[in-house]
């Protein structure tokens, strides 16, 4: 009996198997890491705009009229609070890569920062309130472009 059909046969299927296999394999991987990025965007996304609303919550306490010291510290804090800016910074940890964990950690002590300020008596727009608001856009602006690079999106060029 001639066993080079046979043979030839069985080396085409595993042949055919294994390129199905190795196909199946690559287009998971893909889809990982499709899936990957998407929840990386909804997480960066989370946190931004967390931080944002934070940051616009805090200036429209520390520009309200406040009873006391402890009453103004007291709603400020709220106000950060209130923005899901903790579940939001936890969610980065999670899932963010360390330059960009790095870069939203600074920008959330920058806001940490002036909350702490505003909460002290520092008013909006003072020369003691610049800085701060300075050192925040730095540190929003570097969070943004390693957040757009991780995304593989590329520079505004704005900032």
């Amino acid at each position: 009996m001639d066993w080079t059909p046979l043979l030839s046969t069985l080396t085409g299927a595993v042949i055919g198997i294994a390129a199905t296999l190795i196909a199946d394999r690559n287009r998971w991987r893909r889809e990982e890491a499709r899936h990957a990025l998407e929840v990386r965007r909804a997480v960066y996304t989370e946190y931004v705009s967390a931080l944002k609303a934070a940051g616009e919550e805090i200036r429209a306490v520390a520009l309200g009229d406040h009873m006391s010291e402890s009453a103004r510290d007291a709603a400020v804090r709220e106000a950060v609070r209130g923005t899901g800016i903790y579940t939001a910074s936890e969610r980065l940890w999670l899932v963010g890569p360390p330059p960009v964990v790095e870069a939203g950690n600074e920008a959330f002590h920058c806001l940490r920062a002036i909350r702490d300020a505003y909460a002290r008596g520092v008013a909006v727009g003072s020369a003691d309130d610049a800085p701060l608001i300075e050192r925040r856009r730095k540190a929003m602006a570097r969070m943004r472009r390693l957040m757009r690079e991780d995304l593989g999106v590329g520079p505004l060029g704005i900032e």
